[in-house]
C-alpha cells in the first residue's frame, strides 16, 4: 500500500472513531455533565417550605432535569390521584406522601414500578420486598406542650396522661380524615388503647384541627397547652426560640416511615430511578434532616434538637399497616362517630 493510501485510510479511521464517539456519547446536562433529561413530576405531602429548601440541592444534582411538584396533605394527594387513576391518566412519576399504608394499596392495584435502588442497602427502615416502595423519611407523631404555660414537671409523659382533667379543653390533634400522619396515629392508638381512649379524649375537650400547622400556631398562642402533633413542626419552631417542646411518650412514639415510589405509568422511569437514588443517598437524606425529619439511614445525624431514632424506635407504638390499608374507611368512620359527632 502506498504512503498516500495509508495516510488516507488512517484519516478515515480517525474520522469514523470520532463520529462513533459523538453518536454514542452520554447526553449532557446544562453544566456539561451527564444526567437525566426531560421532566419528572413528584406528588408529595412534604411541607412547601421544606420543598423550597431542598430545591437548590435537587437543582445541583439534576441540572437538566425539569423537576415539578404537586404539594398537598396526604389526603389531598390521594384524592387527586384517585381521579387520575380512574381516568387512567396519572400525571405523577413519583409519590412521596406520609401514610405508608397507602403504598400497600397502590401496590395491590399494580400501580407501582418495582425498583430496588443501589442505596437500599443503607436504608435501615421499611422496604418493600419487591422494591415497589422504600421508606425515605421518618416522621413521628408525638406530644408537644407550650413551655411558657406548662412546666416540664407538669407536662404529660404518656398518651394516657392526656386524659388528665387539667388539660380540659386545652388539647388538640389534627384531623385523621385530612392528615395522613394523624390517620396513622388514630389507627395505632386505637389499636393500643381501644376507641374508648378517643372517646375519653373527647370528654376531656379534645379539639380537632385541619392539620398540624393549625395546631402549632394555637399551641404557640396558648389556646392549646398540649397537643398530639408531628415532631417536625415542633422542632422547627423550637429551633427559632419559640416556647414549644417535644415529649417522646414513654408508652411509645407513633413512628411513620413514609416511602417513595415510582408509578408504572411514568414516562421517564430512568430519571425517576435516579431521583429515588438521590433521595436515598447520604446527600438526599441530609436534605430530609434539614426538613426536621429523621433519616432512614444510620449514617445521617438526627434533626437539630431531636434524639437519635434508635433511642425511642424500639418501644414505638406498633402499627398494623395492612389494617390501615384495608380498613381505611372503617377507621375514619370510627373516628368521625367517636370524636367528631
Amino acid at each position: 500500500m502506498s504512503g498516500k493510501r495509508w495516510l488516507w485510510l488512517c484519516l478515515m479511521l480517525v474520522s469514523l472513531s470520532l463520529a462513533v464517539a459523538g453518536c454514542g456519547g452520554e447526553k449532557k446536562d446544562a453544566a456539561g455533565k451527564g444526567g437525566p433529561q426531560g421532566k419528572v413530576m413528584i406528588y408529595t405531602s412534604i411541607y412547601p417550605d421544606i420543598i423550597e429548601s431542598v430545591k437548590p440541592a435537587v437543582k445541583k444534582a439534576f441540572g437538566a432535569l425539569d423537576v415539578q411538584w404537586f404539594q398537598g396533605g396526604t389526603e389531598k394527594v390521594m384524592t387527586k390521584l384517585s381521579g387520575e387513576i380512574q381516568a387512567n391518566k396519572i400525571a405523577a412519576d413519583l409519590i412521596m406522601v406520609a401514610d405508608p399504608s397507602y403504598y400497600l394499596t397502590l401496590k395491590e392495584r399494580k400501580l407501582l414500578f418495582p425498583y430496588a435502588s443501589p442505596n437500599n442497602k443503607d436504608v435501615t427502615q421499611a422496604k418493600d420486598a419487591d422494591g415497589a416502595w422504600t421508606a425515605v423519611r421518618i416522621s413521628n407523631m408525638i406530644i408537644a406542650y407550650n413551655t411558657a404555660k406548662v412546666s416540664a414537671a407538669d407536662a404529660p409523659k404518656t398518651w394516657k396522661d392526656l386524659l388528665d382533667p387539667k388539660w380540659q379543653g386545652k388539647i388538640a390533634m389534627p384531623n385523621p380524615l385530612l392528615s395522613g400522619t394523624a390517620y396513622v396515629a388514630a389507627g395505632a392508638l386505637s389499636d393500643k388503647y381501644g376507641w374508648e381512649y378517643f372517646e375519653n379524649l373527647k370528654k376531656n375537650g379534645l379539639k380537632v384541627e385541619e392539620g398540624n400547622s393549625a395546631i402549632q400556631n394555637k399551641l404557640l398562642t396558648g389556646e392549646y397547652l398540649v397537643a398530639i402533633i408531628l415532631e417536625e413542626n415542633i422542632l422547627k419552631l423550637a429551633s427559632k426560640g419559640e416556647p414549644l417542646k417535644v415529649v417522646y411518650p414513654e408508652d411509645g412514639v407513633v413512628m411513620i416511615p413514609s416511602p417513595i415510589a415510582i408509578f408504572n405509568s411514568s414516562q421517564n422511569k430512568e430519571a425517576a430511578k435516579t431521583m429515588v437514588d438521590w433521595w436515598l443517598s447520604k446527600e438526599g437524606q441530609q436534605a430530609i434532616v434539614k426538613g426536621w425529619m429523621h433519616s432512614v439511614r444510620d449514617d445521617v445525624e438526627p434533626p437539630k434538637g431531636a434524639p437519635a431514632l434508635k433511642t425511642f424506635a424500639d418501644k414505638a407504638v406498633k402499627v398494623d399497616w395492612v389494617k390501615l390499608a384495608t380498613e381505611n374507611e372503617k377507621i375514619k368512620e370510627m373516628f368521625r362517630s367517636k370524636v367528631l359527632e
